[in-house]
């Protein structure tokens, strides 16, 4: 597979889990009606779904989507929720994408 195709399964699997938690969260603690922690929970086995759409084994899947979820929430926070993050988040981030790319896309002789 792709670097980039992997990297757009990435972005969707965030933005189903990211969605879907919220839509829970806005049912759960903003008191939005029963559909919305519905249609979440929907969401979130949709991502699951997509995460199996990796060609990588499941562990080295999983570890790597950790990092993305990190810049997706960050930027799903600053964008959906008025938080700004700050340089030490930025840091974090870059710190966490520089780790998972060299997890899922560092050549492999074995």
């Amino acid at each position: 597979m792709g670097i980039i195709k992997s990297l757009l399964l990435f972005i969707l699997a965030g933005f189903c889990e990211i969605g879907g938690g919220y839509l829970v969260w806005l049912w759960l603690r903003e008191g939005k009606p029963l559909w919305y922690g519905f249609l979440g929970g929907a969401i979130l086995v949709l991502y699951g779904v997509v995460a199996t759409w990796q060609t990588a084994n499941f562990g080295r899947t999983y570890a790597t989507y950790g990092g993305i979820f990190i810049v997706m929430a960050l930027i799903w926070a600053w964008k959906v929720d008025g938080f700004a993050p700050d340089r030490y988040d930025l840091i974090g981030a870059l710190v966490a994408l520089i780790g998972v790319g060299i997890i899922m896309y560092a050549p492999r002789t074995a």
